[in-house]
């Protein structure tokens, strides 16, 4: 048996599935695509979490688009982050190439053009579902994380929540948030130092300076109502087809502290809501984290500390989570020893650093016999990769570089007139959308120290009424007493008393 022969037997073997998969494309060896040498991944294991990494020009955007509708035709709904703002284009069908049927007929996989359903989604004001959050849907814990809050700060802020909650104050705004943290070291001093224990304003002082950070990245338009509910994430057709949900976040690339704010709560409620489902026949729902390094660059150790516990515990919710990034050292180690699927397309050695950093990419890979791994990581074209999966029983699946099959949907952006169209036909669109401003902390809190500033001037007022009245009556004792009675002032003048004592004389 041939060298060939005998690597083309060793991918079919090492991807035989017994449930269903996604084929990615065929397999290569020294150079040369061997037909119908195909490289799956079961979806029984698409929970287990991904990466896709390599140069900028490589294929990772395709190799995204092409999961994300073999995802939906399986009827697995899909949530992308759409960084650069080339993902729309799923929604309509290829306009086909003969280069891509050339593609395809090296791989041995027969080529069909085909759009998916797509919603468009928005953080910012750019067209699409708005996704919000209220701050008490964050709780006090996560906020903490995600202000970067020192203990005595954290300590601070659980108290603040308490005091909401004791209240009935509804935190939905930053707004909401700003005012109570203002009116705990002012208006409201003494009740939350009698109920809860003085609270400094120095804390408050550092916590507000933190939430202006948020606020000046667009946090304003991401808190607030009406919040979405992660259960609308998980849709599909009539036909059984997964929605791609498609978050635009071309104009957020400069804003990391709002996207990594928005990424951990959008994990942290899947994880609250979707129920536990351990390793079931497909996932719930599989999400693409473009341009990972965003969240991971400036994220704060405890931030960190978060997201790695997420990515342990989600899985057993049928949740995957997939990084895209040039490199695989910008994830985390922790978070990298998670990921089940490895999708590693060319890396440039350019600079020792370079260099460095594939040797470290190859260490990720199962040992093969058939590839020099840290040498064919600089000597794959564009559409190919390394990729290595786990098979149904959590083994990895050989080592393969592959020649990646083409997107069946557009490769391109959709003009603003089918753009148009795609949210005129959205039902979330209409669902949330609408900006709600009821009465919340901010409002209430406003009622509040105005009610206690009329009590107080009314008070002030019946206060200096009363002194008034005081001083007047003093006044007027004062004069009485002071003020001789007529008849006695007759009685006892010089001129009386001569008259009386000469009379007296006279008749003595």
């Amino acid at each position: 048996m041939s060298r060939q022969d005998d690597f083309f037997k060793h991918i079919e073997e090492g991807n035989k599935t017994k449930g269903d998969f996604i084929t990615l494309g065929s397999a290569m060896l020294d150079g040369k695509t061997i037909k119908d040498a195909f490289v799956k991944i079961p979806l029984k294991t698409m929970n287990r979490h991904g990466l896709i990494a390599g140069a900028t020009g490589t294929g990772k955007t395709k190799t995204l688009q092409v999961l994300a509708e073999n995802l939906s035709e399986k009827g697995i709904p899909v949530l992308l982050m759409d960084i650069k703002g080339d993902l729309s284009g799923l929604a309509q069908p290829s306009p086909g190439h003969a280069k891509i049927d050339e593609r395809h007929a090296k791989i041995g996989l027969p080529f069909e053009a085909k759009g998916f359903p797509v919603e468009i989604m928005s953080l910012s004001e750019q067209e699409g579902v708005r996704l919000r959050a209220t701050v008490s849907e964050f709780g006090p814990v996560l906020l903490s994380r995600i202000l970067d809050l020192t203990d005595t700060q954290s300590g601070v802020v659980a108290v603040i929540f308490k005091y909401c909650d004791d209240n009935k104050l509804p935190l939905l705004d930053l707004k909401d948030f700003k005012k109570i943290l203002q009116y705990a070291t002012k208006e409201g001093k003494e009740e939350f130092s009698d109920a809860y224990g003085r609270i400094s304003s120095a804390s408050t002082g550092a916590i507000l300076r933190k939430v202006v950070e948020i606020e000046q990245q667009g946090g304003e338009l991401f808190f607030g109502e009406k919040s979405f509910d992660v259960e609308d994430l998980v849709r599909t057709t009539r036909d059984g087809k997964g929605y791609i949900n498609i978050i635009r976040l071309t104009d957020i690339q400069d804003k990391p502290k709002l996207f990594s704010t928005f990424m951990l709560s959008l994990l942290a409620e899947i994880y609250e809501t979707f129920p536990e489902q351990g390793d079931a026949d497909k996932p719930e729902l599989i999400m693409f984290i473009d341009e990972a390094h965003l969240i991971f660059n400036e994220a704060s150790k405890a931030l960190l500390n978060q997201i790695e516990s997420i990515v342990k515990l989600i899985r057993s919710k049928g949740i995957g989570l997939y990084f895209v990034t040039q490199n695989p050292t910008d994830v985390p180690e922790g978070v990298l020893s998670q990921l089940g699927l490895k999708i590693q397309h060319a890396l440039r050695a350019f600079t020792a650093k370079d260099r460095k950093a594939i040797k470290l990419a190859a260490q990720n890979y199962p040992d093969t016999e058939y590839y020099d791994t840290a040498e064919i990581l600089t000597s794959l074209g564009i559409g190919e990769a390394l990729v290595s999966a786990l098979d149904e029983k959590g083994r990895p699946t050989p080592l393969a570089a592959t020649m990646m099959r083409a997107p069946m949907s557009r490769m391109d952006v959709l003009t603003e007139t089918e753009l148009n169209n795609l949210l005129d036909d959205s039902k979330l669109v209409m669902k949330y959308n609408e900006t709600i401003d009821r009465e919340s902390a901010y409002e209430m809190l406003h009622k509040k120290i105005e009610k206690a500033e009329a009590l107080q001037i009314k008070e002030d007022a019946r206060e200096a009424k009363e002194k008034e009245q005081k001083k007047a009556t003093r006044s007027s004792s004062s004069r009485s007493s002071t003020r001789m009675n007529p008849i006695v002032k007759v009685l006892t003048s010089a001129t009386f008393i001569r008259s009386v004592f000469g009379i007296l004389k006279k008749v003595l």
